[in-house]
């Protein structure tokens, strides 16, 4: 009897040992994730509970990966974004094998960007597109996130040309590659690289149904420019006052071929004052050099009072087109990639009709 009272006594104390030694251990690890929790136990009963099952899976794979998923999907509703990104950063740092690293800090630039730290999102983003395999996550894919998170933060066209050269070049199922080419046109333009942006908005005109918010008839503009690139612009003037003096004399000498001379042989245009004020200016066809030869054209000694720096208009009068007044209009010429042409003047248009 004594003996079958030690032999239970003996059990007992080695069931207690075991399961001191136990409980021990699940407090050594949730001491380790303690400072992750965001109240009292009680109320943290789910992230006792999802900590616990990170520890016992020990394989990482699709089970771990939900596992901590759900830990930062209650970190970040609780609005512990410090918490959630030491979390995740310490969680990628222990386990560098884990596939799903790139949409772990995913996450954390995320956060960095919602604590107003754009530099830290940046630098994370950036780190997922260089170091990290892409990853299918609902529909879409982590580095066309990051890529995009990127563009909206970092304003450097240098790597904002790469920005968009990426994403054509491995998204374009995701984006709209009309705008993309656009935006990747103006970064080219940004940094001086015009032949690269010209053939950016070449690309950009093979998609007639792009719109560019902001940039109303953005295609007409863009065939201008791609248009007046490659013209050999021997139609522009050096300076404003002697164009207008020798438009001038080819009026009053009744000169048609030396006034269409000066004509702007790439985007003339000749529209009403009411076409000027509407998105859809549509140039009308007609032969100003026979206008010229069957009228009496005066001409005013001065510009209009609205001309500028960079915009001038030179009333004219007594055409015998049915609208007998027409302003002539001339512009500076913009054009960096040619000092020799940026700066000169050209005639650019005419408006018919008193102005309104």
């Amino acid at each position: 009897m004594a003996s079958c009272f030690r032999r239970t006594a003996a059990r007992t104390g080695c069931l207690v040992l075991l399961t001191t030694i136990l409980v021990l251990s699940i407090l050594a690890c949730r001491r380790e994730y303690s400072h992750f929790l965001v109240g009292s136990f009680e109320e943290n009963r789910d992230l006792h509970t999802l900590f616990d099952l990170l520890q016992q899976e020990q394989e990482v794979g699709e089970n771990r990966f939900i596992i901590v998923q759900q830990i930062a999907n209650r970190l970040h509703g609780a609005a512990e974004l410090e918490k959630l990104i030491l979390f995740l950063t310490s969680y990628v740092e222990i386990n560098q094998n884990d596939p799903y690293n790139a949409y772990y800090l995913n996450i954390v630039a995320a956060a960095y960007r919602d604590l107003g730290a754009e530099p830290m999102a940046v630098h994370y983003y950036d780190r997922i597109l260089k170091n990290y395999p892409d990853l299918l996550i609902s529909g879409t894919t982590v580095h066309f996130q990051c890529l995009q998170e990127l563009l909206r933060l970092v304003e450097d066209p240098h790597d904002r040309i790469e920005y968009y050269k990426e994403l054509i070049s491995r998204f374009s199922e995701y984006v709209d590659p009309g705008a993309t080419y656009f935006y990747l046109a103006e970064a080219y333009e940004t940094v001086g690289e015009w032949e690269q942006a010209i053939r950016a908005y070449q690309k950009f005109l093979n998609y007639p149904e792009t719109e560019i918010p902001g940039f109303p008839r953005a295609h007409v503009k863009v065939r201008e420019k791609v248009e007046f690139y490659f013209s050999d612009k021997k139609w522009t003037v050096e300076n404003l006052e002697q164009l207008v003096a020798a438009i001038k004399r080819a009026i009053q000498a009744r000169n048609a071929r030396q006034l269409l001379s000066y004509k702007a042989q790439v985007n003339f245009f000749t529209v009403s004052w009411a076409q000027a004020d509407t998105n859809e200016v549509i140039s009308m066809a007609f032969d100003i050099g026979a206008f010229l030869q069957s009228s009496r054209v005066l001409t005013d000694d001065k510009l209009d009072i609205d001309s500028n720096a960079g915009e001038a208009f030179l009333r004219t009068t007594r055409w015998s087109y049915r609208i007998p007044t027409w302003y002539l209009y001339f512009r500076k010429v913009e054009f960096l990639p040619d000092p020799e042409i940026n700066g000169r003047w050209e005639w650019a248009g005419i408006y018919f009709g008193e102005k309104l």
